[in-house]
């Protein structure tokens, strides 16, 4: 059993006095490889307090000097990505080739993006007669997920540091070990005595902690909506900044003009990918009626091209999903739907012949859905995709904002002006028009009950800035 039960605080790596053992299960294997330590509020407060001290003199670091220590840090990453890729893929279950194409090297992209933005971004400017400044806001909570572990912390965490902030990292305690390696990377890149801290530990403990901390000036909170709630109610009574990139149900428009062969066929693709456990996912794909039928069927041709199977093994697509707890929540929403009368045109309940040890979901499509059913209504994070028929282009946009999410849309189009036509009406942070993606540099972020404040990019760094303006300043 692998000792990941050290916290880092304050430039060390430290045992927690009263944290518990907690086991990290591999979810292909559904046996337990490494023990971390749960954190207490006290180690909590450790780290907060070595942050608070850091703050004052990393603040006033020069900019060069932070540029410098991420461009330290991207190498070191760089180096030892494949060591990344492998942890991601035993802690979380995703294909070692998706963790090497696409989840290890997510990180590497937003250390690049984040750097070349500083590198150009001006933090001061003259207005009229007032000077503004841009200033770091101050220590900073990053509580991340498990579905892209090292995308999320590094998000956060480097334009957080280069900003000028301090941060105290409490990641997933079900997929914490990439973090853990990613900590003794900041530490060999040469940061600062507690600047960069982390502490394991579950949300209802460390994650209260770290939220409800007077001496945290900011929470950045990816996950639940249903956390991001608690999250926010115990950052109230301080008044600390919170950005919330909360859950989606992302509709997926084919308007009567695309392709709509290739596009369902991409389309059930992307909601599979990583198991289907990305709050971006299209799980609602919205099909004009006509072409309903054809449709259905490039789904379930690409859920038969979407082979499951263990994650070390080259020809699987997508491995198992995080957890026996998600497991059995993923089965229940698919009796949900049988039970409700959506039709099952492919997958279904119970695990995919031959993988019997192991938290493996059938890739399933489901027909003949309404917006109305659970199904369509809420999130499930697994590898399951909705098919809504629609009359026309009015009642598309209205199912598509039909929801309490707002996260991400997608467009698919023979004319692109119809697609923008359309996306100008869809009430979400993004949208995908032909399957475009933004890169490390286009924001990231929702509407409604998906969360507030961006990441990525130019808007992620302004997430960690307060802006003060100076009258008189000559």
């Amino acid at each position: 059993m692998e000792d990941y039960k050290k916290f880092y605080i304050n430039g060390e790596w430290v045992v927690s006095e009263n944290g518990t053992s907690f086991p990290v299960i591999n979810p292909a294997t559904e046996k337990p490889f490494a023990e971390i330590a749960l954190g207490t509020v006290e180690d909590i407060d450790l780290a907060v307090k070595a942050a608070q001290q850091a703050f004052p003199s990393y603040s006033q670091t020069p900019l060069h000097d932070r540029i410098e220590l991420l461009q330290k840090l991207l190498e070191i990453y760089k180096q030892r990505i494949d060591e990344m890729a492998e942890l991601i893929s035993r802690e979380m279950g995703a294909p070692l080739g998706l963790a090497k194409q696409a989840q290890a090297p997510s990180g590497l992209g937003h250390l690049l993006a984040t750097i070349e933005i500083l590198k150009n971004y001006r933090f001061e400017e003259k207005i009229n007669s007032f000077h503004i400044r841009k200033e770091p806001v101050g220590v900073v909570g990053c509580i991340t997920p498990w579905n892209w572990p090292m995308n999320q912390v590094v998000c956060k965490v480097a334009p957080a540091l280069g900003s000028g902030c301090t941060v105290v990292l409490k990641p997933s305690e079900i997929a914490p070990l990439s973090a853990h390696l990613f900590a003794q990377m900041v530490h060999d890149a040469g940061f600062p005595p507690g600047v960069f801290n982390l502490v394991n530990g579950d949300g209802l403990t460390a994650g209260t902690a770290l939220s409800a901390h007077p001496g945290v000036d900011m929470v950045s909170f990816t996950g639940s909506t249903r956390a991001g709630i608690l999250v926010a109610q115990g950052a109230a009574p301080s008044i600390k900044r919170v950005s919330q990139e909360l859950g989606g149900k992302s509709p997926n428009i084919l308007l009567a003009d695309a392709d709509i062969q290739n596009s369902a066929y991409a389309g059930a693709k992307r909601c599979f990918n990583n198991s289907g456990q990305s709050c971006n996912a299209p799980t609602r794909m919205l099909v004009p009626q006509e072409r309903y039928a054809e449709a259905v069927a490039a789904a379930v041709e690409a859920a038969a091209d979407t082979k499951v199977g263990d994650p070390t093994q080259a020809d699987s697509a997508i491995g198992p999903v995080i957890s026996e707890l998600q497991f059995n929540k993923i089965q229940r929403y698919i009796q949900t739907g049988i039970d409700e009368g959506a039709t099952l045109s492919c997958g279904g309940p119970g695990k995919p012949e031959g993988l019997e040890t192991g938290y493996y979901i059938k890739p399933t499509v489901f027909s003949d859905v309404n917006n109305e059913m659970t199904i369509a209504r809420e999130e499930i994070f697994g590898p399951v995709l909705c098919i809504i028929p629609y009359k026309d282009e009015e009642e598309a946009i209205r199912i598509a904002n039909d929801t309490p999410y707002g996260l991400s849309s997608y467009i698919s189009s023979g004319q692109i002006e119809n697609a923008r036509r359309v996306a100008s009406r869809i009430h979400a942070g993004m949208v995908h028009i032909n399957g475009a993606s933004g890169g490390f540099g286009s924001p990231f972020g929702g509407y409604k009950q998906s969360g507030n404040g961006r990441e990525w990019g130019v808007y992620g760094l302004e997430e960690f800035l307060e802006v003060k303006s100076i009258m008189g300043y000559g």
